[in-house]
């Protein structure tokens, strides 16, 4: 009898658990059909992003300022992943009115956003602030902070309406520390961590959640264009070490996104095994 009774609670217990896990296991699936927004499509980060949402079968709004390249990339998308959308949009996150444009002129089932990745940003050369031209501080915020803002203006209400969505924010580790040469960068970056924050204290009474990616050093065009396209310049960023590439942030905003509804991940700072901060990284050394 004493035996019975220790037995029981325990299968119940067990199978409870089970349907748990069963509910709550990572799984894309959760993905499938979901409409995600991404900026910055064209490349990088952005680009990984949309092969991996396409990937879990998810339909996909792709805007970047090079339609040639968002062409090529929807037809290889179309190709490879059988069964999902894309909508492509040329677009210039610093132009409010062509934002808001892209948003409201949607077509069909494309109205529903169901994930906006705010992944569009840049940072332009590594100047002292005294030495900031006034083209490159305008072009960093009015794309990093200002874009961000305007789009996810346009998009959050639909979301309250339905009374759900994801709003991820690719923010950096620049967001969270600061460094000589980059100040206008920086105070961009923190931007985005001080929004983002007070996004997710306003949308904590619904069912939108709210995160943000903080990359280290990922190996993209960043460098390239941080540079002015100085080849050499951008190679010399990742000497010696291992960075980060596209893919492996991408992932993590997949894993991030389809977690269970009643979880979110509000903020997340990835770098390679090399790196430690900013400005701290462990590089092997190079003939």
């Amino acid at each position: 009898m004493f035996s019975s009774l220790l037995l029981r609670p325990f299968k119940q217990t067990a199978k409870s658990s089970a349907q748990i896990l069963s509910k709550r296991f990572y799984t894309a699936d959760r993905l499938k059909g979901k409409n995600v927004f991404i900026t910055g499509a064209s490349s990088g980060i952005g680009l990984a992003t949309a092969h991996e949402f396409a990937k879990a079968g998810s339909n996909l709004i792709l805007t970047a300022r090079r339609v040639n390249r968002l062409d090529e990339l929807k037809k290889e998308l179309q190709q490879r992943y059988s069964g999902i959308q894309v909508h492509t949009v040329g677009l210039d996150m610093r132009d409010k009115s062509s934002i808001d444009k892209a948003v409201s002129s949607l077509p069909g089932d494309f109205k529903r956003v169901d994930i906006l990745v705010n992944n569009a940003g840049l940072v332009l050369g590594m100047d002292p602030l005294e030495k900031v031209t006034e083209e490159a501080y305008t072009t960093m915020f009015d794309t990093n902070v200002k874009g961000l803002v305007f789009l996810t203006q346009a998009i959050l209400p639909g979301m309250r309406e339905r009374n759900q969505g994801h709003i991820v924010q690719l923010g950096s580790v620049a967001g969270k520390e600061a460094y000589p040469g980059g100040s206008i960068y920086c105070g961009t970056k923190h931007a985005v961590e001080a929004i983002t924050r007070s996004l997710l204290f306003e949308l904590m009474d619904t069912p939108i959640r709210v995160s943000q990616i903080c990359p280290g050093m990922v190996e993209t065009e960043f460098s390239k264009v941080r540079f002015g396209g100085d080849a050499e310049k951008a190679d010399d960023v990742y000497k010696g070490m291992t960075p980060l590439v596209g893919q492996d942030i991408a992932e993590l905003i997949v894993f991030t996104t389809s977690r269970p509804a009643h979880v979110n991940i509000c903020d997340m700072l990835v770098f390679p095994t090399a790196q430690a901060s900013a400005r701290m990284v462990h590089r092997k050394n190079v003939d």
